[in-house]
């Protein structure tokens, strides 16, 4: 087999990539995703991200792939690994660099190594290989896998990998007709809530819709970006803004297809959005990524980001839907709290100790913290 690597995504055919990238579930791992993340200077070199992608290949043409980074820094992973990098520091081993394979920027459960289908446990050997070859040869300190997809888990763990469990969110679809149907399942109190919530927005003068990335214009290309650097501004240092304006404003039609808006207007200005949600969707699973607005609204944000995707999802026999990170105000909305992986590889034998003696100590606290959320949820209790 020969093995390839890259420091550019577009130095990969897109059409081999995709048709591997295919047997995920969201479109974060295609070729188009990826290069427009590179070319419009969000993720590169000068950001924090240099591109290490993996190709592997054989007579009958590419047959795995793994979108790889080399990374001085865990910010913008999402993970949150600083303590085991301290912990490295205090006890004068490096920490980084690291190769991180992920979507950059965007923590939605979507990662595996894209691989032809029925070929898994050969070419998992083959790339983890050549990946563990790679990092010593750079002097690599940690191999980090974000986000992964859970049935790779086990996979990753006969190759030396560690999981790491994550607090998430999903809302899953159950056959629901209507979005009523799916305010039934809740507590009278509750459902009088989210319906006053919904309502909420009317009584303000405003209206919403969901809009089709490739039938939107161009002004809501233009106000997301300024909607999502003034959502990110708002927390200062804290503040997760890795894509740059060129990201949203110049953002091709292989990448719009999978775009959906969920848009509020005021009846003065019905073409203009006072605010966006981008929706990522394929098929029957949805993302909720990046949200804004030109100034605060009441309720304005429960319903861009979880109401009007839910009631849509239904309308479109959507299955999943990823809200993002954050905010346990989630829970009161009938998200689920659900573990999400990151896989992790320590090449100092002391620091691979320490990740083996804790892990499972910390995915007990996780999956601990799961449950209590998960019992706050106001849904009534079985008949």
């Amino acid at each position: 087999m020969q093995i390839q690597w890259h420091h550019s995504i577009a130095d990969v055919d897109p059409e081999e990539w995709n048709a591997l990238a295919a047997t995920t579930p969201t479109p974060i791992l295609n070729h188009e995703w990826l290069l427009h993340l590179e070319q419009s200077g969000s993720i590169c070199a000068d950001t924090g991200w240099e591109p290490r992608h993996l190709t592997v290949r054989d007579a009958s043409g590419m047959v795995a792939a793994v979108p790889l980074y080399r990374r001085d820094q865990s910010w913008g992973e999402f993970v949150f690994d600083f303590a085991f990098a301290d912990v490295a520091e205090q006890i004068q081993v490096p920490y980084y660099p690291k190769l991180v394979g992920m979507s950059p920027a965007t923590p939605s459960t979507a990662f595996a190594p894209l691989v032809r289908p029925g070929r898994e446990e050969e070419l998992t050997a083959v790339i983890m290989d050549a990946v563990v070859r790679r990092c010593r040869d750079e002097g690599i300190s940690v191999l980090q896998f974000n986000y992964v997809l859970p049935r790779w888990r086990g996979r990753l763990e006969r190759h030396g990998m560690t999981a790491w469990e994550h607090q998430s969110f999903q809302w899953s679809n159950d056959d629901f007709a209507t979005f009523d149907d799916y305010l039934a399942q809740f507590r009278k109190g509750q459902r009088r809530n989210i319906r006053r919530e919904r309502a909420s927005l009317e009584h303000q003068g405003l209206t919403t819709a969901v809009v089709p990335g490739d039938q939107a214009p161009e002004l809501f290309y233009h106000r997301m970006g300024e909607y999502y650097r003034r959502t990110n501004r708002q927390f200062g240092p804290w503040g997760a803004e890795f894509l740059t304006s060129a990201f949203f404003s110049r953002m091709p039609p292989e990448v719009r297809r999978h775009i959906w808006f969920a848009a509020a207007f005021t009846a003065e200005e019905p073409e203009d959005p006072v605010a966006l949600a981008l929706l990522v969707r394929r098929e029957d699973h949805l993302l909720g990524r990046y949200w804004g607005a030109r100034e605060t609204i009441r309720d304005l944000h429960f319903n861009l980001c979880y109401y009007l995707p839910m009631e849509w999802s239904i309308a479109e026999g959507i299955r999943l839907f990823d809200p993002g990170m954050g905010s346990e105000h989630k829970v009161r909305r009938g998200f689920r709290s659900v573990p999400a992986l990151s896989m992790h590889r320590f090449f100092d034998p002391q620091m691979d100790a320490i990740l083996r003696a804790n892990m499972p100590r910390i995915n007990r606290h996780e999956q601990a913290q799961m449950d209590m959320l998960n019992q706050a949820i106001p849904i009534r209790s079985p008949q």
